[in-house]
C-alpha cells in the first residue's frame, strides 16, 4: 500500500511500521486489519477507540492547545513505537484530524529512533502526509526536544505576519496580511 494512499485523508505510512491518521481511521476495523496494525496510539482527550482484542492501545490524553505539555510524552511514545517496530508490529498514531498532536509525536519518534534532525523529520513526514501542522506550542517543544537529543537545532521560531511560526513555514506565509 502506498505511503501516500491516505496522505490527504485518513492515514499515511511514515515508515515500514509507523502510520499516522485521524480518529475515524483509528476506529475503522477494516483499515486497521488491512494495514496489519498491532498498536494504536490515541493522542486525543475525547475519542474512544474501538476495543479490538488483538490491538495494543496507548492513550496520550492531551488537548490540541499550544499550552499543552505534549513533550512529557515524547520519549514514552517514541520508545513504544520503536518497541512495536522491533517486534515486527505496526503502529497507528492518531489524533482527531491527524494534523497536530499525532504529527508532533511522529516527529519526536523520527528524531529519537531514526536519527533525523527536526527539519529532516518534518520533510519526511510532510512528504507522506502533506496536511501535518503541529501547533506553535508543539513546535517549541519539538525544538527543545531536538536540542536535548542532538545538541543543536535545525528549526527555529520566527516572527511572521500571522504570529510566531517555525522557519520551515516562512516561505508559505510571506506576503500574508494578518486579519
Amino acid at each position: 500500500m502506498s505511503g501516500r494512499a491516505g496522505g490527504l485523508g485518513g492515514f499515511a505510512q511514515v515508515t515500514d511500521c509507523l502510520y499516522i491518521g485521524n480518529g475515524k481511521t483509528a476506529n475503522n476495523s477494516s483499515v486497521i486489519s488491512s494495514l496489519n496494525i498491532t498498536c494504536v496510539i490515541n493522542a486525543t482527550q475525547d475519542i474512544r477507540n474501538s476495543n479490538i482484542p488483538t490491538i495494543d492501545y496507548m492513550h496520550v490524553s492531551v488537548s490540541d492547545d499550544p499550552e499543552s505539555r505534549l513533550t512529557e510524552h515524547f520519549d514514552a511514545v517514541a520508545d513504544k513505537i520503536q518497541q512495536v517496530c522491533e517486534e515486527h508490529g505496526r503502529v497507528l498514531v492518531h489524533c482527531n484530524a491527524g494534523v497536530s498532536r499525532s504529527a508532533a509525536l511522529c516527529l519526536a519518534f523520527l528524531m529519537k529512533h531514526c536519527h533525523h534532525t527536526l527539519a529532516e523529520a518534518h520533510t519526511r513526514l510532510k512528504a507522506q502526509r502533506p496536511i501535518i501542522r503541529p501547533n506553535t506550542g508543539f513546535w517549541r517543544q519539538l525544538i527543545e526536544y531536538e536540542r536535548k537529543i542532538h545538541g543543536e537545532n535545525t528549526v527555529r521560531m520566527i516572527s511572521s505576519p500571522v504570529g510566531d511560526i517555525p522557519d520551515l513555514y516562512e516561505r508559505e506565509t510571506r506576503g500574508l496580511i494578518p486579519l
